[in-house]
Formats: C-alpha cells, sequence, structure tokens
C-alpha cells in the first residue's frame, strides 16, 4: 500500500519548509530511514527520511518549492501501484516550478549630454577553474550582504561563482578576492529592482522579532567595564600556543554564565502564568548567518572551561553559518548574549528571543584617556547592555547582575577562584 511522504516539523518552530534538493529519484528503491530530500526549514538545511520502504513512485513538489508542515511531498510505495486517488484525495498536482523573483525591466540611462570617454568597472576574475556564476543577461543570484560586500569592496558578481544553495553568491564566496582598484567608480545605468523571496529563517525572524518588541515590556541597562586585566589574561593564555587560544567573547560567555548561577532571577522564562528559574545555565550565542541570525546553544556554560567554551563555541558558530544545526543545538537558552564588538560596535541594544527574560548585548573595546586615582590615563573600556522582560527582570534585579558580571570581567581570576 502507498505511504505519503509529507513535509515533517524538523525544528520545534516550524510551520513550512522549503525542499532544497531531492536526493531519490522517481523510480528508485527506498528502505525506512534512507534521506529522501533536504530541506530548508526556519533555522537549518536538514534531512527528510523515508518511513516506509517501496520505491519513489512520485516527487509531488519540485525543488525549490516551499509547502505547509503536513503538505504532502512525494509517495512511496510498490512498483505499478496506481496511486492517483491517493494524490486526488490531497489535492496534489503535478510538480511546478516554484516561482522565480519578480525583476523589474531595466529602466535605459538618460543619453549623456557630451561625448566622453565611458567609465569602465573594474572586474573581479573568480579563481582559475569555477566557471562564472552567470552568463551576460542572467540573473545573478546572491544573498544581500554578499551584494553590500561587492558593493563597497568594487566586485563584480558576474564574475563570481556561488558557492550557497542553487548557486547563490555568499559572504565566503568573497572573502578571498582582492578588492577593485581604490577609488575606481563605475557608471551604472538605472537597473530597475528585484524581488527576492523572503527565506525561512528570515521569516522566522520576522515573526520573532514582532512576538518580542511589541508585547515585550523592555527596559535596558547599560555600564561600562574595564577591559585592562581581561586583556592582560588573553594575552598570557594566547602565549601557551593553540591550546590557550580564546576569544573576548568566550570570555564574556564564562562570565555571564557564572553570574546567572548567583542571580537565578535573571536566568528565567516567561511563561504567561509563571516564571521559570532555571537551575542550570544554558546560553545561547548569536551567530551571524548569510540569510539572517540564528542562536546555538552552549549548554552548562558555568560549569565549563573557558578552553570548552571556546572549543563548542567556535564548532556551533561553523556549524550555524553551514546551516547544519540540529534543534537541540538552537532550543532551550535560559539567557542570551549577542556581540558586536568585533565590527566596532561601541554600544547597541538587543532584541529578547522570548521566552528568555533578558539578552546582553556587547559592545567593542575601545581605549580612551580614564581617571584612575585622580590621574588620567589610558585604559581598555567596553560598554555592555542588558534587555530586560519588566515581567521576569526588576531593574535592581537587572543591575545587581550586571554588577556581579562587571566583577567578574574586571577580575578574571574570580572566574577559577
Amino acid at each position: 500500500m502507498a505511504t505519503k511522504v509529507v513535509m515533517e516539523a524538523l525544528s520545534p518552530t516550524m510551520e513550512e519548509g522549503r525542499l532544497v534538493e531531492w536526493k531519490k529519484r522517481e523510480g528508485e528503491s527506498v528502505t525506512a530511514g534512507d534521506v529522501l530530500a533536504e530541506v530548508e526549514t526556519d533555522k537549518a538545511v536538514m534531512e527528510l527520511v523515508a518511513r516506509a520502504d517501496g520505491v519513489l513512485l512520485r516527487q509531488v513538489i519540485a525543488a525549490g518549492t516551499t509547502v505547509p508542515v503536513a503538505s504532502l511531498v512525494g509517495i512511496i510505495g510498490e512498483p505499478g501501484e496506481d496511486i492517483e486517488a491517493l494524490l486526488d484525495s490531497a489535492g496534489a498536482k503535478p510538480p511546478t516550478t516554484p516561482p522565480k523573483p519578480t525583476t523589474t525591466a531595466a529602466v535605459p540611462a538618460p543619453a549623456p549630454l557630451r561625448q566622453a570617454e565611458p567609465l569602465s568597472a573594474p572586474r573581479i576574475i573568480a579563481p582559475a577553474g569555477p566557471a562564472t556564476a552567470a552568463q551576460p543577461g542572467q540573473r545573478i543570484k546572491a544573498s544581500p550582504l554578499a551584494r553590500r560586500i561587492a558593493t563597497d569592496r568594487g566586485l563584480d558578481l558576474a564574475a563570481v561563482r556561488g558557492s550557497g544553495p542553487e548557486g547563490r553568491i555568499v559572504k565566503r564566496d568573497l572573502d578571498s578576492l582582492p578588492a577593485a582598484t581604490p577609488g575606481a567608480r563605475a557608471a551604472y545605468p538605472s537597473a530597475g529592482f528585484t524581488d527576492v523571496p523572503v527565506t525561512l529563517i528570515r521569516k522566522a525572524i520576522a515573526t520573532r522579532l514582532a512576538q518580542s518588541i511589541g508585547p515585550i515590556p523592555t527596559f535596558y541597562l547599560t555600564t561600562e567595564v574595564e577591559m585592562d586585566r581581561a586583556w592582560e589574561a588573553r594575552e598570557a593564555l594566547k602565549a601557551l600556543g593553540p591550546e590557550g587560544k580564546v576569544s573576548f567573547n568566550d570570555i564574556i560567555i564564562k562570565a555571564t554564565a557564572l553570574a546567572l548561577r548567583q542571580h537565578p532571577a535573571c536566568n528565567a522564562w516567561w511563561q504567561g502564568d509563571h516564571i521559570r528559574l532555571w537551575h542550570e545555565v544554558h546560553v545561547g550565542v548569536a551567530v551571524a548567518v548569510d540569510d539572517g541570525l540564528i542562536t546555538p546553544v552552549i549548554r552548562h556554560a558555568d560549569h565549563k572551561s573557558l578552553r570548552e567554551i571556546s572549543t563548542e563555541s567556535q564548532a556551533l558558530a561553523d556549524r550555524a553559518r553551514a546551516r547544519k544545526l540540529t534543534p537541540e543545538e538552537y532550543t532551550g537558552a535560559t539567557f542570551s548574549v549577542s556581540n558586536l564588538g568585533m565590527f566596532d560596535i561601541d554600544q547597541f541594544t538587543a532584541v529578547i528571543n522570548p521566552p528568555e527574560g533578558g539578552i546582553l548585548a556587547v559592545g567593542s573595546i575601545v581605549e580612551k584617556p580614564v581617571v584612575v586615582a585622580g590621574q588620567v590615563t589610558v585604559g581598555r573600556r567596553m560598554r555592555i547592555t542588558m534587555s530586560c522582560d519588566h515581567r521576569v527582570i526588576d531593574g535592581a534585579t537587572g543591575a545587581q547582575f550586571l554588577q556581579t558580571l562587571t566583577l567578574l570581567l574586571e577580575n578574571p581570576l574570580a572566574m577559577v577562584w
């Protein structure tokens, strides 16, 4: 008897999925547990597996199509089995190619007032071997971040081969390319615009932000931390070699976890009719990916060494950027940290990830004049801002947490005492 293959809920928050690629062809034998297709969820690219033995009789939807959870995507059965009644009952139609982004017709540039030597855009050629991503007249697929980087660096995306889904150009494809000659500018004709479909991760971010900023009564607490001793401690660890390599973010995660252990009222979730105070500390770490943001979780961070946190956070970040995280790796945080210091951001406010009660926004470490014992000297300072859900955390509660966190960061030895 034929068995339906449906779009499964592959993550706790998944409401729809995009079938990225079929791994089995129609007419190919499958065994329960075989990977049928790759599916993009709101968080990662995951595998859709067969739940029965037989032959893949029909690919109901084409690769690139997005459908709601529980929708029919394929049928497994015996060779030659009649599946028309099953298709009719599900309202399924033959596979169709998903709609393409809408692009306006190019608007011709106005004629020049006088004859002039035309300017030519610097053209960056892809490394030898790969073919270019787009032929003349063909639409270039690239993430918004990749387009912004290309504009800033004067790169020609038409000469770059993309490694993302369906040949999409992403940030890593541009990292190894040299920038165009400084000061070189190109004269561009008006080219209309392109409507790019919203990816599932971007749609999930939009939904979560709407749930957070509107309903959550948020207030913010900002303080400045003296980071001279933390800087010296990191330099001392770096001198030990590769095994001593830790980032400031690792130090901040460790200090945050220890502060949360001392202030359980901040290590909490809003649950509507009650507040859940967690006895375990699981720190979510915001990671930028090509199409948005994801927050992998370092579990039991208060019990882990700096080396363990460093190794785990790097591995999770790599998996996040490759869209390979499992639901267990990005759910269940009790508090989150978002660090934009590496982008030279001095201070910002982060959006709370519900049901968490708070999130810490970390700015860059800067050298500035400071007064120490009545004398002006140069010190390293870092500004941190805590966003608090007032239903969970009161002002004094959040302030006391920040006092403990500041003490730990300003005295790193306290984290191992």
